[in-house]
């Protein structure tokens, strides 16, 4: 477990440092956010005066390893835009990502569990072809698209649930439906192939024989035994619910990271956008990292091997 524990962290630190580094010189090739964070009436003196205040002017190498040097202690840096410190600025928006993505997490989670667990049972029956067809739908369709039907929906045309913002809890429901719907469309094709693969073996078909309650069979073998690959693709939706969460906070005016992260880029507030990254990045490691713990806990196998 110590040499897992061990393994894990070095492949995060990797990871961390693979995906600022990427981000660091992208957002440095965009050109100088000076003269747009100044406007337009800002002089070429004030401008030159204002990057070298801000170190914009010297060698790229530098400033890159000025930035790594500011992350090894936990330094975000400061906004460009804001000129307020970053962490303070992600801390603030954190909690309303956290609360979307989560939501959006349990709904496909838990539909896609289901959807898949039934469709199994039933494969080759109509609720077999209408999860695989709904299935489709939702890994081919932008999340965009489905986010401004939904408004156009439920709260235009129906006026059930608020077009935007965050006013009250049931503004989560339209921007948590709409960014769950990727990640719930691949669960449940997943979980489907999984379980139809599982009730096939052996072990089920004796329990099945034993006379067991279907129910019970279902959940305590099936859905155990096929519970891996589910979890593995929990554990990668988790950046793509990061990554997807920008799209759905800005059609729905959330005020989250994915709105933060939008005007960062719009503004070309480099050191803004290098903290969301960072941030992302070391929950994608995280959540991955729990994951990989919990195989040990539902696979005895895996502990044994690992031991």
């Amino acid at each position: 477990m110590i040499r897992l524990l061990v393994t894990r962290v070095l492949l995060g630190i990797v990871t961390l440092l693979i995906a600022v580094t990427v981000t660091f010189f992208v957002v440095h090739a965009s050109g100088n956010p000076v003269a747009q964070i100044l406007g337009d009436s800002a002089t070429p003196g004030r401008v030159a005066e204002v990057t070298h205040q801000l170190g914009l002017d010297r060698p790229l190498y530098e400033q890159y390893l000025e930035f790594l040097g500011q992350l090894a202690r936990g330094d975000l840096g400061v906004s460009l835009r804001y000129n307020e410190p970053n962490a303070e600025l992600v801390l603030q928006r954190m909690p309303a990502t956290a609360e979307l993505a989560a939501s959006a997490l349990l709904i496909a989670l838990v539909l896609g569990v289901t959807l898949g667990c039934v469709a199994a049972v039933r494969e080759g029956g109509a609720v077999d072809r209408v999860v695989t067809a709904v299935s489709a739908i939702g890994t081919s369709a932008p999340v965009f698209w489905f986010g401004l039907m939904g408004i156009l929906v439920f709260a235009v045309l129906l006026g059930w649930l608020p077009a935007g913002q965050m006013q009250s809890p049931i503004s989560l429901v339209l921007p948590a439906s709409t960014l769950s719907l990727l990640p719930l469309a691949q669960v449940a094709r997943l979980t489907r192939s999984a379980m139809s693969e599982t009730l096939r073996m052996p072990f089920v078909v004796a329990a099945n024989a034993r006379g067991l309650a279907p129910l019970r069979v279902i959940v305590n073998h099936a859905l155990r035994n096929s519970a891996i690959p589910v979890l593995t693709i929990f554990g990668l939706q988790t950046g793509l619910l990061l990554s997807g969460a920008v799209t759905v906070e800005y059609v729905f005016a959330w005020p989250g990271l994915g709105t933060l992260a939008t005007d960062a880029v719009q503004g070309r507030d480099f050191s803004l956008v290098q903290a969301v990254v960072v941030v992302g990045v070391v929950v994608f490691v995280l959540v991955n990292f729990v994951v990989d713990l919990l195989y040990t806990i539902i696979d005895p196998r895996i502990r044994e091997s690992r031991a």
